[in-house]
């Protein structure tokens, strides 16, 4: 098993090239589903999520070529069950259960895994398709669901759901009539893949608000479109500057994705430029600390406050970060505490008082964004970090040590 390993203290500077979104390429590829034909999907970034979702794709019967720029034919499936050795380590393996029974009129996917930062529930995806027409049974771990066509409907998400909302999003473009998504998610991933739905012929209006209105149709055609750059990996570089007093150019990012965090990291001191390609993120001097509160989009993404939190236990003063998405994700508060960080827990709340410095020790990772937020401690850290369980990074990050280092970093990926 890899660890990675830091000597901590260097100022990062130069260039990186942001990879294609990866919580936008999952649905993306997924919806090929609906379609018989070639589909042609660009930006598709290298990670241990990407090839799972391959291989639960490969096992229904969808035929493949190409790397980030991947050709996907689902023309011929040959099944509909998505089994537990497959699902097990990804969450958004529940995004194939719409499409499956819009397209083939069943299907049986396993209650899924991923990172263990909360319930998450699948309950409100369930909840749509009955009210839709499907007959849905959990049955031995595994969500079966059947309905011959689907019936648009109005569905009213309790609270806003990501994969809730592209699940029925795509389910919808060959429902018989009018689906309405209320308390629709409006994150840009959602945008991305409406485009996309919208490319092989599907009516949509509304993606990017709350209420999202779908007119199915008889069947949907191949498209040919691209992924959106991945905007939790731009904040994660962006944060990375101003911990190491850095000087960052990204490139291939879209800033508009990014206005609340960068908000707050000009709070912080730094300066964030708008470029034609992307931004330039240049840390400061001394850092103010700034509070956070995680929100549905456009507020704070949740992605990045564990990174966030790394980086205020270098500011001045207290800062106090409340997690409102989801519970149990101040995981690696207990790592960074390791390293020297002040860190209390209150409920859903953490007070983070700045220290003079970090120092680099031995940590785990718990989840994929808990262990970038590891790495850029490490970074700003004096002495040696290693990262632990490496595998979560590889969920989420394309070659993350190489686009450090690249910028100045001295880190590299061992066998642990």
């Amino acid at each position: 098993m890899d660890k990675i390993v830091i000597e901590g203290g260097r100022r990062l500077e130069g260039e990186v090239r942001i990879s294609g979104a990866k919580n936008a390429a999952l649905p993306i590829l997924i919806s090929a589903l609906l379609t018989e034909g070639p589909n042609t999907f660009r930006n598709v970034p290298d990670l241990v999520d990407i090839k799972t979702v391959k291989k639960l794709l490969a096992s229904f019967g969808v035929r493949m070529e190409g790397g980030e720029t991947l050709s996907l034919d689902a023309t011929h499936l040959t099944r509909c069950e998505a089994s537990y050795d497959l699902v097990r380590t990804m969450r958004a393996s529940i995004l194939v259960l719409g499409p499956l029974v819009a397209r083939l009129g069943e299907a049986r996917v396993s209650l899924p895994g991923g990172c263990a930062i909360g319930a998450r529930p699948v309950n409100l995806h369930i909840k749509a398709l009955q009210e839709m027409g499907a007959e849905v049974e959990l049955r031995d771990g595994y969500v079966e669901a059947r309905c011959p066509r689907l019936n648009g409907a109005e569905i009213y998400f309790d609270i806003s759901t990501v994969t809730g909302t592209e699940n029925i999003l795509m389910a919808a473009c060959l429902a018989r009539g009018t689906t309405v998504l209320k308390n629709a998610a409006r994150e840009p991933e959602i945008v991305n893949l409406a485009q996309v739905l919208t490319g092989m012929g599907a009516r949509i209006d509304g993606a990017g608000t709350d209420e999202i209105r779908i007119e199915g149709v008889e069947r949907l055609h191949p498209v040919e479109a691209a992924v959106i750059p991945d905007r939790i990996e731009a904040g994660t570089f962006m944060i990375a500057a101003g911990m190491t007093g850095g000087n960052i150019r990204l490139t291939g990012c879209d800033p508009t994705h990014l206005d609340a965090l960068i908000t707050k990291l000009r709070d912080t001191g730094m300066s964030i430029v708008p470029l034609a390609d992307g931004l330039q993120a240049v840390g400061a001097a001394r850092i103010r600390s700034v509070d956070i509160t995680t929100l549905p989009y456009p507020g704070f993404p949740t992605d990045l406050q564990a990174q966030m939190m790394a980086y205020m236990t270098a500011a001045s003063g207290l800062s106090v970060i409340t997690e409102t998405v989801f519970e149990n994700r101040f995981m690696h508060v207990s790592e960074l505490l390791r390293m020297g960080a002040d860190i209390q827990i209150q409920g859903n709340s953490a007070v983070v008082k700045g220290t003079p410095g970090l120092r680099g020790a031995k940590v785990m990772a718990t989840d994929l964004r808990a262990s970038a937020s590891l790495i850029l401690a490490g970074l700003m850290a004096e002495g040696r970090t290693e990262l632990l369980r490496v595998y979560h990074i590889d969920r989420g990050y394309q070659q993350i040590e190489k686009k450090f280092s690249a910028l100045g970093a001295d880190i590299r990926r061992v066998r642990a």
